[in-house]
């Protein structure tokens, strides 16, 4: 094939050189994504001695598609429950981690000799961790399930979120060489804006959309659908400007939430796999050794700057987020790395030439130090922790206990005006999102589409307009009505009063608010499709009409689209055998676990495995196939692809985890050792076999010898019955685990 394209080549070269020397890794019990960086530098241009990559733009294509599919695993992973418990101490740690690491960075740049701008483009790049690494480590030391990796992972959100609006701030300051704080509003009211809407209604739609289906899907169709969602919303986040890796995560975090979120997550794990490696593997391409070289200390003096302060200020972050020392230090151990983002942040300061050259060398190079330093500061963390702990003083060790734990219990569970405004201004974001992207979309999209659809039918324009703004309007009601009539009536309006205090100055704001909005949206909708005049009085009757005739079948509606978005954002907590009460959700655990075939625990009795006395948990339920086991007795069997409810505290289901999802040491295990004999034999007359009943024979009682077919009379009985009768000149044939050597059967026995 003359004309075959490079990539061909490339994939080869990278994908034979990655899985050699991660072969190596794994002998030396190294984490594998050190080897694929290793075997990036090995095929990169800056190593002569070795095949190198030729179409490195199109190995670039490939590795974004790697991250794109970490991201999504990552949100299948992820939960916005999980998120809306955590989502205080993500917000802490990573808001405290960039502004310490943004001042630390500026400073060792003035301390190195970089220019201003470099200084804050090195800032913002060393407060930035990255996502992949520390996903693919948690992959590899098999500590995804681990209880602080929840609180790095909503960190890492928050992360991400902040590094996005800094691109954009970065992109200001280098066109402008000013600070634009209105752009930086704009661009967090237009991320907030967006990710509600893609999280609405992707959990409105989506689950819905499967349940339909679900009867006609195979593990083939799902995997195209699920692949074919992510690359969907990776376009959409494209479009209105973020980044892909948010998008994907995004639709990951959708698809967590419904029932079908463990098939897919293993479904598109060999895909994230391959593509992951691809990602690894060009980051080390990356690695310029004349650099390194030149700029070791340099880069010396950055990476550790790393990893001792964004250590630090990450453990600071979760201690002030009101974290145990032990989960502090064990997330704080991985923020120690800068990653994609970091990558990013200082392209886009070349492409405008306002950072100094070697700045992106190094900055590569110290993400590659900082990469192969990260598992070992994972696996570090808890011998850490037991060195620190006991050299505390007691009074310290007691004033972050009682933080700890005050913390804990948090909010007042009272009524307090927090809670009034909390609820009120939510509703009022919320559907005030919803209502600006149906308005946007109505006027954007379906006024154009008829616009044109008159025009080809000739029929007077007033007709598309009509038909466009009565459509919309129709659609908007239910969220209309849910923003200023929901939870609003004279007799909670005088609760209101009589029980905040300052009610008056409170109360009627963010009533006129609610009301506001709705007046608004309606307005825009209107005036997108008549005159602003006539539109205004518009708005007016279609207000008057709505409260009077249609206020009761938009409550109707309304409640109906509620439960189908509370069925859908619930449905996979749902598969759960019972709900744990919320004021025990910080004692208890509760998670469905697959037993592998692996697993030493498959084949033994809930008795013999002796889960309560051996790790504390206990099994709720045990799901077979379509059958489920409540409340299973001591006797029952626990077999492989069983799916076992687990009870217990975080640290008895983590134990327990290891022994029911539990991987072998071995992928293919060689089974060549292993021989069945096969044998023949010719019964005659007066033989030791002629007569005999084949159950009652001495061959299966003495000799473990089984009976697997019979020619007799020119045909063959396969498997015959315990009950038939060895006869003349029959040919038995039968297998054993044993080199036979029977008295009597020597000279008639053949072993084939």
């Amino acid at each position: 094939m003359e004309n075959m394209p490079a990539l061909f080549m490339d994939l080869a070269v990278i994908l034979i050189t990655a899985g050699v020397i991660t072969v190596v890794f794994k002998w030396l019990r190294q984490p594998l994504v050190l080897g694929y960086i290793l075997a990036g530098f090995f095929i990169g241009p800056y190593f002569p001695w070795f095949p190198a990559v030729k179409d490195a733009t199109n190995v670039h294509v490939w590795s974004d598609i790697g991250i794109v599919f970490l991201m999504f695993a990552l949100g299948l992973e992820f939960s916005l429950k999980k998120l809306k418990k955590v989502g205080i101490t993500g917000a802490v740690t990573a808001l405290t981690e960039l502004a310490i690491m943004f001042l630390i960075g500026n400073t060792v740049g003035h301390l190195l000799g970089f220019s201003d701008m470099s200084c804050i483009f090195l800032g913002c790049m060393l407060s930035i961790s990255s996502t992949a690494i520390i996903v693919k480590s948690f992959d590899d030391l098999k500590l995804k399930q681990q209880s602080f990796t929840s609180t790095v992972t909503a960190v890492l959100v928050v992360e991400d979120i902040v590094a996005v609006l800094l691109l954009v701030v970065l992109s200001t300051v280098s066109v402008s060489k000013t600070f634009d704080g209105g752009e930086l509003v704009m661009s967090m009211v237009k991320l907030v804006f967006f990710l509600i809407v893609w999280f609405v209604f992707g959990i409105y739609l989506i689950p819905t959309f499967l349940r339909w289906m679900r009867k006609y899907m195979t593990e083939e169709t799902l995997l195209l659908v699920a692949v074919g969602l992510c690359f969907g919303m990776v376009v959409l986040a494209a479009k209105a400007g973020f980044s892909t890796a948010l998008g994907a995560f995004v639709m990951g975090a959708i698809l967590a939430e419904t029932i079908e979120a463990d098939v897919i997550h293993r479904l598109i794990t060999p895909l994230k796999n391959l593509f992951s490696a691809v990602f690894f593997v060009s980051v080390g391409m990356l690695i310029q050794p004349a650099v390194l070289g030149q700029k070791w200390w340099v880069i010396l003096v950055i990476a550790l700057s790393i990893i001792i302060f964004k250590t630090s200020a990450a453990t600071t972050g979760v201690l002030l987020s009101g974290k145990p020392l032990k989960t502090a230090v064990q997330s704080g151990f991985c923020f120690c790395q800068i990653g994609e983002f970091s990558f990013i942040i200082a392209g886009l300061g070349n492409s405008f030439h306002v950072i100094d050259p070697d700045l992106y060398a190094i900055i590569v190079s110290v993400s590659i130090l900082t990469t192969f330093v990260t598992p070992y500061m994972i696996k570090g963390a808890q011998p850490f922790y037991e060195w620190l702990e006991p050299k505390l003083p007691e009074r310290v060790k007691k004033y972050l206990d009682e933080y700890a734990s005050h913390s804990r219990s948090g909010e007042d569970n009272g009524v307090s005006i927090r809670t009034f405004l909390r609820k009120h201004l939510g509703n009022a974001l919320l559907y005030g999102v919803i209502l600006t992207a149906i308005s946007l979309l109505s006027i954007g999209l379906l006024r154009p589409f008829l616009d044109h659809l008159v025009a080809d039918l000739k029929i007077p324009q007033i007709w598309s307009r009509i038909i466009g703004l009565v459509g919309t309007l129709a659609l908007m009601a239910p969220f209309l009505w849910a923003v200023a009539v929901k939870g609003v009536s004279k007799r909670n309006i005088k609760e209101m009063f009589d029980t905040y205090r300052f009610s008056l100055a409170v109360v009627i704001p963010v009533l006129v608010l609610r009301y506001f909005v709705a007046l608004f949206t309606v307005g825009v909708v209107v005036a997108g499709y008549v005159d602003m005049a006539v539109g205004f009085l518009m708005v007016i009757a279609i207000i008057v009409v709505a409260v009077v005739l249609f206020s009761r079948r938009a409550d109707v509606f309304y409640e109906q689209i509620e439960e189908r978005f509370t069925k859908n954002f619930n449905s996979r907590q749902a598969q759960a055998s019972f709900h744990i009460p919320a004021g025990m959700e910080n004692e208890f655990a509760m998670e469905r676990l697959r037993m592998t075939p692996s697993s030493p625990l498959a084949g033994l009795t809930l008795q013999q495995a002796g889960l309560r006395e051996h790790y504390g948990a206990n099994i709720v339920t045990i799901e077979r196939g379509d059958t489920i086991i409540d409340l299973p007795p001591k006797n029952t069997l626990m077999m492989p692809f069983d799916v076992l409810t687990v009870i217990g505290t975080n640290e008895q289901v983590n134990a327990i985890r290891g022994d029911i999802d539990h991987d072998a040491e071995l992928l293919v295990h060689d089974h060549s050792d292993h021989e069945m004999h096969m044998y023949r034999y010719h019964v005659e007359t007066g033989g030791p076999l002629c007569g005999m009943v084949i159950g009652t024979s001495f061959l299966a009682t003495k000799h473990n010898v089984m009976v697997i077919a019979i020619e007799r009379n020119g045909s063959k009985i396969v498997n015959p019955p315990r009950d038939t009768i060895f006869l003349h000149d029959d040919m038995v044939w039968f297998v054993s685990p044993e080199k036979l050597t029977i008295e009597g059967f020597e000279k008639k026995m053949v072993e084939i």
